[in-house]
């Protein structure tokens, strides 16, 4: 499994939005988070469906965070954009495994299913509060994993 590049993008354009502290228009939230603008615009619109982003417009429009960056999880915006976390498609509830005929879950799948969980776990523990706090260190970060 990889993280796509749209959910390391989402991830930044949360982060910039956490960092600023208030409303930011496309462009601004683009150049700050190293994102091209047409991502921007559209991870934006997603990240408002979802509720993590709000949008207001108007002259003194643009985004912000509609929730604070110590309930905003690495988790929520990676599922957010890329669906939960799962390291193989035979976790996936439509894919049917021909290794599974009996219906018995097979090695392979119990050990697939554990490392997602574990991933999902690690990732959930991490807010974007911790990402953009500059007086939490990077090791007090990794020590949650």
């Amino acid at each position: 499994m990889r993280l796509t590049q749209e959910a390391d993008y989402a991830l930044r354009i949360v982060s910039t939005l956490a960092k600023g502290g208030g409303t930011m228009d496309s462009r601004t939230v683009s150049v700050k988070a190293c994102v091209p603008e047409r991502f921007t615009v559209k991870i934006l619109r997603k990240l408002v469906l979802g509720g993590i982003v709000a949008s207001k417009k108007g002259s003194a429009g643009g985004y912000m965070l509609a929730v604070s960056p110590d309930e905003i999880t690495m988790l929520s915006v990676v599922e957010l954009i890329d669906e939960p976390i799962s390291i193989s498609r035979c976790l996936d509830g439509e894919y049917e495994c021909t290794k599974n005929n009996d219906k018995s879950c097979c090695v392979f799948h119990m050990i697939f299913a554990k490392l997602s969980s574990g991933l999902a776990e690690k990732l959930g523990s991490i807010t974007i509060a911790d990402a953009t706090d500059d007086s939490v260190s990077i090791e007090s970060i990794l020590e949650k994993i």
